[in-house]
């Protein structure tokens, strides 16, 4: 499965409100609930903490990459959120974040589909051109082009 097929202009938010790494969390979630891909908010964040107690997804330079598998998420699905506060987030470079990129996997799943999507879209932001445009974009289309290494 390709990152271009599940990424959806309606799952990003280019203007996020959240001033904290919990906020953002709920922001995108909450864009994953009123999309139908998550049909409970509260059991779908619970189980992102509990990802997120295992290690940091902060993966350095604004980014982070919450993920969540939960009995929660009905259809395996990324949310792209961007905000111009400095969220706290454990990172491997100890910088605030800007960009969050939330993937939200099916429980039933019994594939590595999310692990095949992590890699993409690692690949996809191991280009500093790609990193500095995801951070400046506000067009929604060029966020899925860009994670898709579609440039």
């Amino acid at each position: 499965m390709d990152i271009g097929e599940i990424l959806d202009e309606e799952l990003i938010d280019l203007n996020m409100t959240a001033a904290t790494k919990d906020e953002a969390i709920r922001e995108l979630s909450v864009l994953l609930y009123k999309k139908g891909n998550v049909k409970d908010i509260e059991s779908f964040v619970k189980d992102v903490y509990l990802r997120e107690a295992e290690g940091q997804t902060g993966l350095g330079s604004g980014i982070a990459i919450p993920h969540g598998k939960s009995d929660a998420v009905q259809v395996t699905s990324i949310a792209v959120g961007r905000t111009r506060a400095d969220l706290a987030w454990e990172s491997l470079d100890d910088l605030p974040v800007h960009v969050v990129i939330l993937f939200a996997v099916r429980n039933v799943d019994k594939t590595t589909i999310h692990l095949r999507l992590l890699a993409q879209v690692a690949t996809a932001l191991a280009d500093d051109d790609t990193l500095q445009r995801l951070l400046s974009t506000e067009d929604k289309a060029e966020v899925i082009r860009l994670l898709s290494n579609k440039m």
